[in-house]
């Protein structure tokens, strides 16, 4: 028996794979594009002294810079913790205090992306955040531990601590995260 292939039968899985490589490609040169964005508009906002948004139509700005030199991180901080912002880099919480600042300075970011490399943090880790001034404030890490996302709450403190916080466990299948993995640094 002969089977015939007609043209639209092969045609059509070679649009799909090209939709499929397109979409790939146009996710990750935005993302290319975005990360520009966000260290010119950080060069802005420490020349200015003022927030820059990285576009027009952004609904965040940069804030700080997170440094790792221990994991090669360095990361522009941007206002608040919307799903936007935290799709682009670390989000800083509003509630929290300012870097540096007595008081609890909270970062948040997806597990998968740019806190990705939280899960190999041990004590004793130097971070280094600056804010738009330009001054630079260093952490050294004390602990890290687990928790629910319903036990979560700031207490005002006199010292000045960085509060890193990801979803928890790292490489989840599921997106409904109950648990924090969290990263507590004491400024030094």
């Amino acid at each position: 028996m002969k089977i015939q292939w007609s043209w639209k039968i092969i045609l059509f899985p070679l649009i799909v794979g090209l939709l499929c490589l397109g979409n790939g490609l146009w996710i990750h040169g935005k993302a290319f594009v975005a990360q520009l964005l966000l260290q010119r508009a950080w060069e802005q906002s420490l020349s200015r002294g003022e927030p820059v948004k990285p576009w027009p139509w952004a609904d965040t700005w940069p804030v700080a810079r997170l440094s790792v030199e221990k994991y090669d991180q360095n990361l522009i901080v941007l206002a608040g913790q919307s799903g936007q912002a935290l799709a682009f880099g670390p989000g800083m919480l509003a509630t929290g205090s300012k870097p540096g600042q007595a008081g609890t300075c909270v970062l948040a970011a997806h597990r998968d992306t740019h806190f990705r490399f939280l899960r190999k943090v041990q004590q004793g880790d130097i971070f280094m955040l600056e804010d738009r001034q330009g001054q630079q404030w260093r952490y050294r890490v004390g602990a890290m531990a687990i928790r629910q996302a319903s036990e979560l709450h700031l207490v005002h403190q006199e010292t000045s601590h960085l509060l890193l916080v990801t979803c928890y466990p790292f490489q989840a299948l599921s997106v409904d995260a109950s648990q924090r993995y969290v990263v507590v640094a004491d400024r030094i």
